[in-house]
């Protein structure tokens, strides 16, 4: 008798248990249920709509979240440029292909633009540095600058390549001890520019392939720059005398006037004449980082 009453209560309670569990799976299932109502009704209350124009022009941005626009990323720029047509040319990855598109999104005419590139203004390599100390440190061009000396010449590129690192382009290499731009790569993002301790990686509208640089930052006079530099500008002005409207001198340092910048034949006087091997050619059509005389007469045969 006691072993049946045991077996009856068990079944009892196993189909109490049952009955709890399912009560509990209703419950779980109607909670669910009415937090999906409450948040459709959320969602439906508290929706932004997003402007069909920036949507647009979102989908034909490369979608780099550079920021070399200078925003945030592709969102951020769509919703700018709908906003500021002025602003279309400013995705370097897009190049002149999206600034056409999205003039035709926004349904009107955009003259054409030249694209933009990042130059390094310093051309020496290591056998151009003069009195180097020696540096031990961690191999990154931030902590190198913290050295006084690191490099003797207190303005170039110290080598370590935190731009190579910051290019997500793959763009940059550092060949003998210099950054140099691989220009079917880069896109005028803007990283490098940013990663550059010393502020000498410069973003420059290509208004030809190749563009003249003045490949130098030293601010420094002539007796200085010599000490440490063998391609250093000593701003000795012969470029602005051969070329007043291409050449200007800033604080010890010439610098080309890219405002009144026309075919690098108009500079062939200047470029001959310079004592120093700093002006030089980057782009495309030329080797990288090319010392300008040796293409005047490259150009001349």
């Amino acid at each position: 008798m006691l072993d049946g009453s045991i077996i009856v209560t068990g079944n009892v309670l196993a189909e109490f248990d049952a009955v709890i569990v399912g009560l509990a799976g209703v419950v779980l299932l109607g909670v669910g249920f009415f937090f999906v109502v409450i948040l459709t009704i959320a969602n439906a209350k508290l929706k932004v709509e997003v402007d069909p124009t920036v949507e647009a022009i979102l989908k034909v941005l490369p979608g780099a979240n550079c920021g070399g626009c200078g925003l945030a990323g592709c969102s951020a720029y769509a919703e700018a440029v709908a906003k500021d047509h002025g602003l279309m040319g400013k995705c370097g990855p897009g190049g002149e292909a999206t600034v056409q598109e999205i003039a035709a999104i926004l349904g009107i005419e955009a003259a054409a633009s030249a694209a933009v590139r990042a130059i390094v203004r310093c051309a020496a390599k290591e056998g151009d540095k003069i009195n180097v100390t020696r540096y031990g440190g961690v191999e990154t061009c931030t902590e190198a600058q913290m050295v006084a000396g690191a490099m003797g010449c207190p303005y170039g590129c110290l080598g370590y390549g935190d731009c190579v690192e910051a290019c997500a382009f793959d763009a940059l290499e550092v060949v003998d001890g210099l950054a140099t731009v691989n220009y079917e790569r880069c896109v005028g993002c803007g990283a490098c520019v940013k990663a550059c301790s010393r502020q000498l990686i410069e973003l420059l509208p290509f208004k030809e392939d190749p563009m003249l640089v003045i490949a130098c930052s030293s601010l420094d006079k002539a007796k200085e720059v010599r000490s440490y530099c063998r391609v250093g500008c000593v701003g000795c002005g012969v470029c602005i005398k051969q070329a007043p409207n291409a050449f200007q001198m800033e604080q010890n340092l010439a610098v080309i006037d890219y405002e009144n910048y026309g075919r690098w034949s108009d500079c062939a006087k200047a470029i001959e004449k310079c004592p120093r091997a700093l002006m030089v050619f980057v782009g495309k059509e030329r080797v990288t980082m090319q010392p300008a005389g040796e293409a005047v007469e490259a150009q001349a045969d």
